[in-house]
């Protein structure tokens, strides 16, 4: 079997969570990134003309949440049981929604800058409590295992905490799984030695 191809642009962004489970399962794969100069050239040859897309058995899988998800599953992340992936797949998504509320592509920086205090102000302490809650007292955050949802919680914050440095701070649990997550085998590894970008 060919070694996977996961092509991104040169930044964490959509595809860091992917690469976090390869990294971390020891899966080895070809970490393709994209300057943004050449994008226009390949763009029609991806489906939808998005990124990430993951080369696998010949194809190729779109979708980063689909790709993370599937990757989760073959390096036994994806959590134990049918309520286990669910409940690990809720996690995800919630992060995901907030993510998505970033204001990315605004343009005006002031304005940009409001809409990210407001959502910091008003929609992190929501989805910390919330995490927070589904921690509880174990060491992750679904059963006694590492998932996918451990491993992007920690890329979320590693962004969330450029954007608003100290976010999580006041939750003490939470920050103890950021660092027994950056310090998984196979992990620690990726995280010293990947190449450094903003975001």
């Amino acid at each position: 079997m060919q070694p996977y191809k996961l092509t991104y642009f040169n930044m964490r962004g959509r595809a860091e969570l992917s690469r976090y489970i390869l990294a971390y399962a020891g899966i080895p794969f070809k970490d393709q990134r994209v300057e943004w100069k050449d994008w226009p050239s390949i763009k029609p040859s991806f489906p939808l003309e998005q990124l990430p897309v993951l080369e696998v058995e010949g194809g190729l899988l779109n979708q980063s949440l689909a790709i993370a998800r599937f990757l989760a599953k073959e390096a036994g992340l994806a959590g134990q049981g049918r309520l286990q992936e669910a409940q690990a797949d809720a996690i995800v998504d919630s992060l995901n929604d907030f993510t998505l509320m970033i204001p990315w592509r605004e343009e005006d920086q002031q304005l940009k800058k409001q809409k990210i205090d407001g959502l910091f102000d008003v929609h992190a302490p929501k989805l910390l409590g919330y995490l927070e809650k589904q921690l509880g007292d174990r060491e992750w955050l679904v059963g006694d295992a590492v998932t996918w949802a451990d491993l992007y919680w920690h890329v979320c914050s590693t962004t969330f905490s450029v954007l608003r440095p100290g976010f999580s701070d006041p939750h003490p649990r939470l920050c103890a799984l950021l660092q027994r997550v950056g310090g998984l085998p196979g992990l620690d590894h990726w995280l010293q030695t990947r190449p450094k970008t903003e975001f």
